[in-house]
């Protein structure tokens, strides 16, 4: 989401329903064909990959250039279009995958049992944000992203491809939820409005971190874990993303631009 930020200044509010698509895939191959999400996380990226590129194809790059706020409406009517296909396809049903490699498994450290789904799934996320930030700052494309991101009409006459670099971009994304929901639906519920509650913590990350600043996403993600499971713990359960929210508007009262946003 980040990415998609810093590079194109576009919001991508269908991000959540992209990764409710993605725990549904992993979700639909577990339970017709017994693959394991594990070994499924690779269709589950690649097809993640493909919706990216439609959704520029077909839609971001109609509405690229449009004047207002045209982008984030088209991203947001192309949330609630997924999200009702996938009511009228599979019903509001809440559903979970049981008898997976990693499901319902616990990982004893210093006699504290922790669950080995979100353990795997809290290394996953770090591998992939290093593998994208090596990308972006340690690879040929990564300087073409960045220039893009800079100044688009510089880096078109440097020669270099922007519709690509838009492509790769939402591809990119994609993948990432991808890896996100082949790791999630190990211990989270699938439904179709799953990708509401996961695409606000998201924005809210993004914003937090700065927007387009892929180590600050990162660094606010694991603050925004932390500040979750304190409010959990201290206050109620119920109420632990609403310490999430307050947290976060007392950081941007403070600081506009996020706590790592210039």
């Amino acid at each position: 989401l980040t990415l998609i930020w810093g590079v194109m200044d576009i919001l991508n509010f269908a991000h959540g329903e992209f990764l409710m698509l993605a725990m549904f895939l992993s979700f639909w191959m577990f339970s017709l064909w017994q693959i394991d999400p594990l070994w499924s996380l690779p269709l589950t990226v690649i097809a993640l990959m493909a919706v990216g590129w439609l959704t520029y194809r077909l839609i971001i790059k109609k509405v690229l250039h449009a004047p207002g706020l045209t982008a984030l409406l088209a991203t947001f009517g192309l949330s609630i279009l997924i999200k009702n296909l996938a009511q009228f396809f599979w019903t509001p049903d809440f559903r979970h995958i049981q008898g997976a490699i990693l499901s319902d498994k616990t990982l004893e450290i210093f006699s504290l049992n922790f669950n080995l789904a979100e353990i795997v799934a809290a290394l996953g996320s770090a591998l992939i944000t290093y593998l994208i930030y090596y990308l972006i700052f340690k690879t040929k494309t990564g300087r073409a992203i960045r220039a893009t991101s800079l100044d688009r009409d510089t880096a078109r006459l440097m020669g270099i491809d922007i519709e690509r670099i838009f492509s790769l971009t939402f591809m990119l994304g994609g993948g990432c939820v991808g890896v996100a929901g082949a790791l999630l639906i190990n211990f989270y519920y699938v439904f179709p409005n799953v990708g509401s509650l996961f695409g606000i913590l998201a924005f809210v990350t993004v914003a937090l971190g700065g927007f387009g600043n892929i180590t600050g996403a990162f660094l606010a993600g694991i603050i925004i874990g932390m500040v979750e499971t304190a409010g959990g713990v201290f206050v109620a359960p119920v109420f632990k993303y609403t310490v999430v929210f307050v947290m976060y508007l007392i950081v941007i009262m403070i600081r506009p631009k996020g706590l790592f946003g210039w």
